[in-house]
């Protein structure tokens, strides 16, 4: 480990991991706790060791944020919005060091890295706004002198499962918004990236207690998916937000849904870009390679097929070829470098079984993919981000490989083009390339893109936390972030107060006694 990123781990608190579990200000673990080291997918080293927590300490975590739900469901929105204020400006004074143990941890850029520390900053600030608007409507009542309307209120307890590609920002996605809604939120981050989830745990309660907010409003609970299986079983967990692949999304669907109690899913993604005869393919090379490489593929949004009208299939083709020649895979805090590693050699070994499924069923790769090793690749964690011509139907197309595989499928109509991008069981993001007006509107219309996410003229990858993320299908059709996602945090209530001197049953019904 070089001595920066030691420097990194004692400024966040992450230099002696004995805890499995908090509360906020208050630590702790069982002596016989199980024990994991993380190691970086960077360069191999081990950089620190936690614990994993046990059920009675999942129950003790469980207790104590319902006992602060009660006090913290009191103070007013706004106030609750002025904490989260101040833990938007801790991150960003933290914002160098965090951004850097995101991309050592996890693997991903460091200019990516940053950015999603940037993501968690905005959607706080974007809370904070949010504090003083927590709107419900009035309507009119068919009774005389009564006055009907709806308020919404805190969930409660808000549980939050979220996966290695996105270590921190996805659970500030929830949490900010949960926050300022009056819930308190249990995170259990990705075993394979704890150490940002205790940076940000440690981080968030440093302003809960110079507040003089009592425990348990933000809780940590490390551990696998034992305890993921016990928060979604909870009944005192009236919403879990679950973000990860869509085998685990079934199984917490169907075990939040048999106790008849919510989810909200972020799952697979098998995003596509169509690229027409009249896009400008100088800015769709862009969009397409950040999007299929960035990350390594290990996004939810990363792009995973190109489909590409028939007369300029060769010269995007081309494109992209010399684009891929000259992508730096490397160490990811190296800022020259555009690709870092997968996130552990299990994930390599899906990569290149991938592959060699993708050339069993005819898939004929024009950039070869592979293994990386010796020298900066010796972490066993490196690949080559690779380019295939497939048909839509492949099973392995129809499959989300979470690594830098890209698939070129080619079409003649627009149609053909929106029936492809449709045609997977995933339905996250998507987007268009053209500068032809009717084709980018039918791409938006009712018979166009049946994803979450549709745009023109930007990449399938990104996305900002003013709108609403999420997808359809297998996707989850979970919303979070921005727009008026608030309010999958809260219940909905319908008021009707009668202000007047008698009783009138509504539909003219009479009741005379």
């Amino acid at each position: 480990m070089s001595l920066p990123i030691k420097d990194i781990l004692d400024h966040l608190h992450i230099n002696d991991i004995n805890h499995a579990f908090s509360t906020g200000s208050q630590w702790g673990s069982s002596a016989n706790a199980v024990t994991k080291d993380i190691v970086s997918p960077t360069d191999g080293k081990k950089i620190a060791a936690v614990k994993f927590a046990t059920a009675d300490e999942y129950n003790t975590v469980v207790e104590t944020a319902a006992k602060a739900f009660k006090t913290w469901r009191t103070i007013p929105a706004p106030k609750r919005g002025e904490i989260v204020r101040q833990i938007c400006e801790s991150l960003r004074a933290n914002k160098k060091q965090l951004g850097t143990l995101v991309s050592y941890e996890m693997g991903k850029s460091l200019q990516e890295g940053y950015g999603e520390v940037q993501e968690m900053i905005d959607i706080c600030d974007f809370a904070v706004g949010l504090s003083r608007q927590l709107y419900g409507l009035t309507m009119h009542s068919e009774r005389p002198e009564h006055r009907m309307y709806e308020q919404y209120h805190p969930l409660g307890i808000i549980g939050v499962i979220s996966a290695f590609n996105f270590p921190v920002a996805v659970w500030s996605w929830n949490a900010a918004l949960a926050w300022v809604c009056g819930d308190v939120c249990i995170w259990k981050p990705s075993e394979k990236t704890p150490l940002t989830a205790i940076a940000c745990q440690h981080i968030a309660q440093e302003v809960f207690k110079r507040n003089n907010i009592e425990e348990g409003v933000s809780c940590l609970v490390i551990g696998d998916r034992n305890i993921g299986e016990l928060m979604s079983n909870d009944t005192r967990v009236p919403l879990v937000s679950a973000t990860g692949s869509t085998r685990m999304g079934k199984a917490v669907s169907a075990a939040v849904g048999a106790r008849l109690g919510k989810s909200l899913l972020e799952l697979g993604g098998n995003n596509a870009i169509i690229i027409t005869e009249n896009a400008d393919l100088d800015m769709s090379l862009i969009g397409a390679v950040f999007g299929a490489v960035g990350t390594a593929g290990q996004r939810c949004t990363s792009t995973r097929r190109l489909i590409i009208h028939e007369s300029v299939y060769e010269a995007f083709k081309q494109k992209l070829v010399k684009a891929y020649a000259q992508i730096k895979i490397g160490d990811p805090l190296n800022e020259n470098n555009h690709m870092g590693p997968l996130i552990d050699q299990d994930a390599v070994a899906l990569y290149l079984d991938s592959i060699e499924k993708c050339k069993a069923e005819g898939g004929k790769f024009v950039v070869e993919g592979g293994k990386l090793d010796g020298g900066p690749y010796s972490s066993g964690c490196y690949v080559k981000p690779c380019i295939a011509e497939v048909e839509n139907h492949y099973q392995i197309v129809q499959h989300e490989t979470f690594a830098p595989i890209l698939y070129l499928i080619k079409y003649a109509t627009i149609e053909e083009a929106i029936d492809l991008q449709n045609g997977v069981p995933q339905g996250l993001s998507s987007a268009i390339m053209t500068n032809n007006l009717r084709e980018a509107e039918t791409f938006l219309s009712y018979a166009g893109s049946d994803c979450g996410i549709a745009n023109v003229n930007i990449g399938t990858s990104g996305a900002e936390i003013g709108g609403a993320f999420g997808g359809e299908k297998e996707t989850g059709g979970g919303r979070e972030s921005g727009s008026d996602a608030w309010k999958v945090y809260m219940r909905r209530q319908t008021n009707t107060i009668n202000y007047s001197k008698t009783l009138p049953l509504a539909q003219g019904i009479k009741f005379d006694l």
